[in-house]
C-alpha cells in the first residue's frame, strides 16, 4: 500500500541530519516538495488517478535524496563530482533506506528505475510500462519546477558565480545553434555559467505531457526568469534571442 503521508515523514527525518540553513539544501528541500505539487498538477491534467497517481508523488518526494548527500560532500549541484541520480538510487537500494520510506516492496522497481534517470540525457527503452510512465512525470515534474528554482534562487546559490560576473559573459556557438535547433543540451557542451543557464531553458524540447507546456504558459516562467537579470553587451540581444524562440515553441505545442 502507498501513503504518500507516511514517506514524507520518513523523509523529513531523513533529511533532518543535514543542514537546513544552508541555502543550496535548503534551496533542495523546498524543490523537493514543489515537484511534488507540479507532479500533482500533471497527474490531474493528464488524468493520471489511483495507484499511479499515488506513485508519482512519492517518486517526486524521493527523486532528489542524493542532492543532499552530494551536497555534504561536495557543497555543489555539479554532478561531475558525483551524479546525484545515482547515489540517490545508492543509498535507497544499496543502502536500504526505501525499506523506511516504502514498506511495500512491490514498487521497487519502478521507483528506482524513475529515480535512475529522471535527470538522465536521454531514457533507455523501459519495457514496464508503468515504469516508463513514472519516469516521463518525474522528468517533466522536475524540470518544470526547475523553472521556478531558476526565478527565485540567486545566481550565487545556482551557480557559484557573482551575478556582476555572469551578466557579462557570452553564450558560447555551439549552445545557441542548440537552442535555435531545439535540442536538449549535453552537460558536457557547456564552457562557462551562462551555458549552464541557457541549458535550463532548453528542458522545454524534452517535456513529454501537454499540460507541461500549459504549466510554463501559465506561470509565464521563460520571460520571469530571462528578464531577472541586466544582461551586457553581447548578451543581452542572446538571451532576447533565445527569449523568444522559447515563448514561440511553447505556444507552438499548445497549438497541437
Amino acid at each position: 500500500m502507498l501513503d504518500i503521508e507516511y514517506t514524507k515523514k520518513a523523509f523529513q527525518e531523513y533529511v533532518n541530519q543535514f543542514d537546513l540553513h544552508d541555502d543550496k539544501i535548503r534551496l533542495k528541500l523546498i524543490h523537493t516538495y514543489c515537484v511534488v505539487e507540479t507532479s500533482r498538477y500533471l497527474c490531474l491534467h493528464e488524468n493520471i488517478q489511483g495507484e499511479d497517481f499515488q506513485l508519482a508523488l512519492i517518486i517526486a518526494l524521493l527523486h532528489d535524496i542524493g542532492r543532499f548527500e552530494q551536497l555534504k560532500r561536495f557543497h555543489s549541484f555539479n554532478d561531475s563530482y558525483i551524479d546525484h541520480a545515482k547515489l540517490g538510487v545508492k543509498i535507497l537500494f544499496e543502502e536500504r533506506l526505501i525499506e523506511k520510506m516504502v514498506p511495500d516492496r512491490q514498487y521497487d522497481q519502478i521507483i528506482e528505475i524513475a529515480i535512475r534517470y529522471h535527470s538522465a540525457y536521454q531514457i533507455p527503452n523501459i519495457e514496464n510500462q508503468q515504469a516508463k510512465l513514472q519516469t516521463l512525470l518525474i522528468r517533466d515534474s522536475d524540470k518544470l519546477d526547475n523553472f521556478r528554482v531558476k526565478n527565485t534562487a540567486s545566481i550565487e546559490t545556482l551557480l557559484d558565480i557573482p551575478e556582476k560576473i555572469f551578466i557579462h559573459q557570452k553564450v558560447s556557438d555551439n549552445i545557441m545553434k542548440d537552442m535555435m535547433e531545439h535540442r536538449l543540451i549535453k552537460k558536457e557542451d557547456r564552457h562557462n555559467e551562462v551555458d549552464m543557464w541557457v541549458s535550463y531553458f532548453a528542458f522545454i524540447y524534452d517535456l513529454h505531457f501537454p499540460s507541461s507546456y500549459l504549466f510554463l504558459k501559465d506561470n509565464d516562467y521563460i520571460r520571469k526568469n530571462i528578464d531577472r537579470f541586466l544582461y551586457q553587451d553581447t548578451l543581452y540581444d542572446q538571451m532576447q534571442l533565445i527569449k523568444n524562440e522559447c515563448m514561440n515553441y511553447i505556444s507552438m505545442k499548445l497549438l497541437k
